[in-house]
Parts: C-alpha cells; sequence; structure tokens
C-alpha cells in the first residue's frame, strides 16, 4: 500500500487514539474487583489491544522507513516522526508493564504476602492430598 504523508499521520493519529483507550481500560481496570471472570476478559481485551497497538505502530516504522526514497517531507519532518512513535511505543511499553504489575498483584494477593514459589513448594513438601487442600484452604482464609 502507497502511504501519502497525510495517510501515513491518519494512521498515527488512530494508532494514539487506541493508546488512549488503552489508558483508559487500563484504569478501569485497576479499579474492577481483582479476581473473577470479568477482571480476566478486561485483561485480556486491554492485552489484545495492545498486542494491535504495538503491529500498528511496527507497520507506521516500515512506512516511515521507506518514505525517504519519495521525498514527499523534509528530514526535519521526519525525525519528527520518528520522536513521534518512539514516543507512542514508550507509552504502550509503559502500559503493557502497568498491565503485568496489577496481574502480578493479584498472583500476590492469591499466594498471600512475599510468597515465592520455591517457599509455597517447600510448604507442600511430605502433605498427602488431604494436607493440601487445608494448605490452600488456610492460605485462601488469610
Amino acid at each position: 500500500m502507497a502511504y501519502s504523508a497525510d495517510s501515513w499521520m491518519k494512521e498515527y493519529n488512530e494508532a494514539a487514539k487506541l493508546a488512549d483507550d488503552i489508558g483508559g481500560m487500563i484504569s478501569e481496570h485497576d479499579k474492577l474487583v481483582s479476581t473473577g471472570p470479568e477482571n480476566q476478559r478486561h485483561a485480556s481485551s486491554i492485552r489484545r489491544k495492545i498486542t494491535i497497538l504495538g503491529t500498528r505502530l511496527d507497520s507506521l516504522q516500515s512506512v516511515l522507513t521507506k518514505m525517504p526514497s519519495n521525498r514527499p517531507i523534509s528530514e526535519k519532518e521526519m525525525n519528527r516522526r520518528r520522536d513521534m512513535l518512539s514516543n507512542l511505543r514508550t507509552k504502550k511499553d509503559q502500559m503493557a508493564s502497568a498491565l503485568n504489575m496489577s496481574n502480578s498483584r493479584n498472583r500476590d494477593s492469591l499466594l498471600g504476602p512475599d510468597a515465592k514459589p520455591a517457599d509455597a513448594m517447600s510448604r507442600t513438601v511430605g502433605l498427602d492430598n488431604r494436607g493440601i487442600v487445608g494448605l490452600q484452604r488456610q492460605i485462601m482464609k488469610g
């Protein structure tokens, strides 16, 4: 697909709008109850949109690297667009990290404070099925 300078900006603006939508969804996600299927669906939707945003940014980057052969825009404008893409990519990475951090908080709340997988495993050594179920209930009760 041949991109003009205007169509590149249109695609960029759509990607920026998607990034804003994702930011709003992450804010909503932080307000939801930390467990349950609705929260999982919401997180999955956010991850999907972050992936779509990453794909769009890769496409815009690819088009931008091919534009100089046509020379439709100045070098100053080319640098501005590279900076815009870089900033949006950084924002996407920060949102992905924020989502992963909220998911790890949920995991921590299930395992208990500062519980490490190795610690949890060592607590189950020597337990039969009944003992493991009892330990699970104890952890869940808090």
